[in-house]
């Protein structure tokens, strides 16, 4: 969770910068030296006269642009002159704007090894913030997250997504600006085909910046040339991850109604229902875009005549999932209750259907992707808090698993284990013994020493449960088919014991709404039982 209490600090850190501006205009006012007051904010000695600073010119440009309005509290429009930065360090090195690719990179390499969530963000982080609060910097900083994020990194799209969501709002100016370099059209796309990162990390800032934005800006960054480029992006052709990342920026272009209109009409379904058979490729990145594909034609880009997979999916066999009606609100779970998937910019988490008191019990995860996601055990004490970066382990009702990282999380605190990191296709193993009070973790079969910290504050009601960062996916084994690694020891399985209703399995669509239920032709239960689903769901008398 450390990377959402940096953006916290910055938050609060911005916020205090303001009212020290502020507090250093009303005494301007009072002593009458405004002038010489603004005089000297911009020629104080802790300031850094680099290539980053800003002009005078620019000030006044800025000023006469507003911010882009997004629908978040975060999307209030900024104040077009910036506030004082924070002085040099005696051993910190000038910022030059020539070293955004050094510092794009430094912050990528630092994320997997800070971990305490009181310590301030790291160095590169804060300078690229600075940065990005003029066009110019900002421009900067997304053309740098282009260029130089690694494809191999598991990482590398979490950090695009982490920079870009904690950097300032862009001005309409900058929106614009970064379009007219950036010149993406469907040939662009084919272009550097050998070399997928570019296209890759074009694809995820567009989905960022999709995500952030509010309707009428997100309308126009969607232009008949980004929408032909990402179109582009999904033939078989491309690269799998540049499939994937296309895919999800064409979603988060959705979430604007005119936007989802726009890409409907150019019959990107007919391209999904092929994409869709990936989702039980052995190949872990074809599963990914596989997923996401199913996701798209169930909740975005419904195809006239093709059935939604909760209606065909096989449930006989499962009797314990993933809980749709105990998750946070940007998680994506599959039809069968056995997947899930973040690609917001969140923390989301999520708890299975069966809690246990007594015994021992044991599940397992296939690892899909190599990132962070923290896995465990939880009880019903334990709390959500996505925006805030709280999850599983980040309480004292809650203990965790973080193979990217190599950390065990218990009570938002962290320590080191032994096993190497996770990777695709791995199997990590969660064993319960609520007779001895210890967890057990175990990856491809070999365990870690018991822990045994969360019996100090609950001895009963454990939940199997996940959190999961940006562009992470896993799927989950409860029993319904043979375990890889099963303990020596004696276990219970949830499958064994649960038991779920017909109606309880069912995981409706996100976007299936009064009006499409109605609609609706086929279905494993007739439309009445559906419409009574959906008002219980959505609460609607």
């Amino acid at each position: 969770m450390i990377v959402f209490g940096w953006a916290v600090f910055l938050a609060s850190r911005s916020l205090g910068q303001g009212l020290l501006v502020t507090l250093e205009e009303h005494i301007a006012h009072l002593l009458g030296t405004t002038g010489a007051t603004t005089t000297m904010g911009n020629s104080c000695i802790c300031r850094d006269d680099s290539g980053a600073e800003d002009s005078v010119d620019t000030h006044q440009q800025q000023a006469e642009n507003s911010a882009v309005p997004t629908a978040d509290t975060r999307s209030q429009p900024r104040d077009p002159v910036r506030p004082p930065r924070r002085g040099r360090g005696p051993h910190e090195p000038r910022r030059k704007k020539q070293n955004v690719d050094g510092l794009v990179l430094d912050t990528l390499a630092v994320i997997r090894t800070l971990v305490d969530n009181d310590q301030e963000p790291p160095y590169s982080m804060i300078t690229l913030h600075e940065m990005a609060e003029t066009d110019e910097g900002w421009l900067d900083v997304v053309q740098s997250l282009i260029r130089v994020i690694p494809l191999e990194d598991p990482l590398g799209p979490a950090v695009i997504t982490l920079l870009l969501d904690e950097c300032p709002l862009p001005t309409k100016d900058a929106l614009q600006k970064l379009t007219e370099i950036l010149n993406l059209n469907g040939e662009v796309a084919c272009q550097d085909s050998g070399h997928p990162a570019k296209h890759r990390n074009t694809s995820a800032v567009l989905g960022c910046l999709a995500e952030k934005l509010a309707g009428p800006a997100s309308i126009g960054l969607l232009s008949p040339g980004i929408l032909e480029y990402l179109l582009q992006c999904l033939k078989l052709q491309s690269h799998p991850t540049v499939m994937l990342f296309a895919l999800i920026a064409l979603e988060k272009f959705a979430q604007t109604s005119e936007n989802k209109l726009t890409i409907s009409e150019s019959s990107i379904s007919d391209r999904l229902v092929t994409l869709e058979l990936w989702a039980d490729d052995p190949d872990y990145l074809k599963r990914q875009v596989g997923f996401c594909a199913q996701w798209s034609l169930d909740n975005l880009f419904l195809k006239e005549g093709r059935q939604l997979t909760y209606e065909k999916v096989d449930l006989n066999n499962i009797r314990a999932m993933l809980n749709s009606n105990d998750v946070s609100e940007y998680l994506k779970i599959s039809p069968h209750g056995l997947e899930a998937r973040c690609d917001a910019s969140s923390f989301e988490s999520v708890r299975c259907t069966f809690c246990v008191d007594t015994g021992v019990w044991y599940y397992e995860v296939t690892v899909v992707t190599s990132g962070v996601m923290q896995i465990g055990w939880a009880t019903r004490d334990s709390k959500f808090l996505n925006h805030e970066g709280y999850g599983i382990g980040d309480d004292e009702y809650s203990c965790a698993y973080d193979g990217c990282r190599q950390l065990i999380w218990y009570n938002a605190r962290s320590k080191p284990h032994v096993h190497p990191c996770w990777k695709e296709g791995d199997t990590v193993g969660f064993l319960l013994d609520l007779n001895e009070k210890q967890m057990i973790f175990f990856l491809n079969g070999n365990q870690l020493p018991p822990e045994k910290q969360v019996f100090s504050s609950t001895v009963s009601g454990f939940f199997a449960a996940a959190s999961f960062m940006s562009y992470q996916q896993c799927e989950f084994n409860f029993g319904a088919k043979p375990f890889k690694y099963p303990p020596s020891m004696k276990f219970s399985t949830f499958n064994d014991y649960a038991f779920l209703t017909a109606e309880e399995k069912i995981i409706l669509p996100s976007d299936l709404c009064m009006d499409c239920a109605l609609q609706l032709e086929t279905c494993p239960l007739c439309r009445k039982e559906i419409v009574s689903r959906i008002r219980q769901i959505s609460h609607i008398s």
